[in-house]
């Protein structure tokens, strides 16, 4: 049965990724976007789906038959919603309140199925599947794609997705057969005698029930069932999903103080930064991989430390790169534990030293913008050194007005404004919330120049910049479809300098995460440098950055094929007698993934005399590289018996 269900997933997956923006052609926008931005995420997910198929005996286990069957339900769900932006057009809406109503419909739909499909993939039972790292990596990337979707769309109450979805679970193994696409428009029930918070709840039952499948006839039944088990639930403002007439009344909402504090809940440890002890806002990674809230760790980078406070092991460099699984688990924490979120740290910066400086913030951003080359110059100098110091600073830059005016002096002709200019972009983006700014500002076709043809400093800070973007999943679609951004990327991967090369490794397997990007890079001739890094015995650095590409780039079947054709194998063989422990681990990965499914390339392997390393590796190498290496010899194995 869960066989069955995964076939018809993949098959649904297969038709969501196929939709494209003509497809859509008739709908109107936000359910347009809503429709291209979910086939683009479900687009990820065919390897995952692979790995289903092919676990064998564990599929039969009833932790994974129910777990295939809720993730078809969420995939059909997906498929209905992106019907109705295929659907003939409904009639103009007759004013803006009838529009209001409608996009307030899709939005409950909208965000239904991506609390679906994100709680299916939450729930992957890794026990039951022999899920590799790669696909993981791409299934973490789709759940938290999915919850910022959620969040962009505005608040919800889980509680009632939830109630909702589980009646309807019950409900759709007695009734009869579901329809396979929703009705344009709601069909509207007759109910009487009902509060207005019951009205927003049938309303929302309605939707949902549309978007699951439930057929018509079923609808009335179902939704009596959840107006009396979700009575005492109120739908939030922002998730409602019509104009009720009779708003609700101040003793109807919820107190400021029934909202409980992290304090008077037990709070994982993960959770708390370990400087303040608080529970985290902003949470980045820095180099030695401890968490920590960002002001507090920035205060202490900004005070001259150059260790970590945790551990005391010295920092490697000073990226402080943000953790949003972490943060998307605090936040379905919060919201699961009724707590407010935790909002700016009061330590940020006070309202005296901001006063202060903005005055001279906003002199040297008009001074960007002034007749004199020199005087540019010296302002965009300046602004390199402030948006390196700190958090404020890159928040105040950006309050003046200053990522508009870099950008347009990416394109200066002397060398110099160029740099600085790309140095500071780089450094605002340090900031979260200033990566969105410098994407609609339209910097990243000017970054792209300047990684062809700037300075080779100014090439490998547009480099670096364009990693530090594309830590936004929905930068890493813009900015690997820019015409020229991979295979400017790949040109300093091969012939740039120590730093360039790092930078640019660095980039391209941050813009590899998603799926189109891994083709690109192999058909901008990443391959040939890779090689090259693979062989270079003198920087291990560099065999560790060739590895790390090269682990996600094969997961995707064409990657593969030009892999293996490239003729990596001898070198990741010899990786396995003489690399260090980490490369031994990866080049097993590596030859795993090559020779699944792949008679010529396991025959390969074992003509290259892979038994022995394999074998001592499986004995003597980490927890992964252990499974990796034991796979790999039962493939052999089997070979030689046939």
């Amino acid at each position: 049965m869960a066989t069955a269900e995964a076939a018809a997933a993949a098959e649904i997956v297969r038709e969501i990724a196929a939709v494209g923006a003509a497809d859509l052609a008739a709908a109107a926008d936000p359910l347009r976007a809503d429709c291209l931005r979910l086939a683009r995420k479900v687009s990820l997910l065919p390897h995952l789906l692979a790995e289903v198929a092919d676990a064998g005996p564990a599929a039969g286990e009833p932790e994974a038959v129910a777990w295939v069957a809720e993730l078809l339900r969420a995939l059909q769900a997906a498929k209905r919603f992106i019907a109705l932006g295929r659907a003939p057009p409904a009639p103009p809406a007759t004013g803006d309140a009838d529009q209001d109503v409608i996009d307030k419909n899709i939005a409950v739909q909208f965000k239904y199925v991506t609390w679906q499909l994100q709680a299916a993939l939450t729930n992957l039972p890794h026990s039951c599947f022999q899920i590799s790292d790669e696909v993981q990596e791409e299934v973490d990337l789709v759940r938290g794609q999915l919850k910022r979707e959620m969040e962009k769309k505005g608040a919800f109450d889980v509680n009632v997705f939830l109630k909702i979805h589980d009646i309807l679970v019950r409900h759709a193994d007695t009734v009869g057969s579901q329809s396979q696409e929703p009705d344009s428009q709601a069909e509207t029930l007759q109910m009487e005698n009902f509060s207005s918070d019951q009205l927003e709840l049938q309303n929302v039952a309605l939707l949902v029930s549309e978007i699951s499948g439930i057929a018509k006839s079923d609808i009335k039944k179902i939704t009596s069932e959840l107006i009396e088990g979700l009575e005492n639930t109120i739908v939030t403002d922002s998730a409602k999903p019509v104009d009720v007439e009779s708003q609700k009344s101040d003793d109807t909402k919820g107190s400021p103080d029934e909202v409980k504090k992290p304090e008077s809940v037990a709070m994982p440890e993960d959770f708390r930064c370990p400087i303040s002890l608080e529970l985290m806002r902003d949470p980045v990674i820095v180099s030695t991989g401890q968490t920590y809230e960002r002001a507090f760790i920035q205060r202490w980078i900004d005070g001259g430390n150059r260790t970590c406070p945790k551990t005391q092991q010295k920092l490697q460099n000073l990226t402080l790169t943000p953790n949003y699984v972490l943060r998307s688990l605090i936040l379905q924490w919060c919201e699961e534990k009724g707590i407010e979120p935790p909002t700016r740290s009061k330590y940020e910066g006070s309202s005296v030293e901001v006063g202060e400086d903005r005055l001279a913030i906003e002199a040297l951003v008009r001074n960007l913008s002034c007749s004199s080359l020199d005087e540019r110059k010296s302002a965009a100098a300046e602004i390199r050194s402030l948006a390196k110091k700190s958090t404020d600073n890159r928040m105040l830059l950006a309050e003046s007005g200053a990522i508009p005016a870099l950008v347009k002096l990416l394109s200066s002709k002397d060398p110099k404004t160029q740099e600085h200019a790309v140095t500071s972009l780089l450094n605002l983006s340090i900031y979260d919330q200033n990566k969105e700014l410098i994407v609609v500002g339209g910097a990243i076709v000017p970054i792209i120049q300047v990684l062809r043809a700037g300075s080779m400093e100014a090439r490998e800070n547009a480099a670096a910049a364009i990693f530090s973007l594309s830590l936004i999943d929905d930068n890493k679609i813009m900015i690997g479809s820019t015409p020229g951004a991979i295979e400017a990327l790949v040109e300093l991967l091969q012939g740039g300098s120590s730093r360039g090369r790092k930078d640019a490794a660095t980039a391209l397997f941050n813009l590899c995460i998603y799926q189109a990007n891994k083709v690109r890079a192999v058909r901008a001739g990443i391959l040939s440098p890779l090689v090259q890094m693979l062989q270079d015995s003198s920087s291990n650095g560099a065999t560790d950055e060739a590895l790390t590409i090269l682990s996600v780039l094969v997961s995707h079947h064409e990657c593969k094929t030009a892999i293996a054709k490239a003729h990596t194998i001898p070198f990741l063989i010899d990786l396995l007698r003489s690399s260090q422990a980490r490369n031994k681990e990866n080049a097993a990965a590596i030859l795993l993934a090559l020779c699944k499914k792949d008679a010529q390339n396991l025959a390969c392997i074992g003509r290259l005399g892979a038994q022995i390393p394999l074998t001592e590796l499986s004995k003597t190498g980490s927890d992964r590289a252990k499974r990796k290496a034991t796979s790999l010899l039962e493939h052999l194995s089997k070979l030689q018996v046939l």
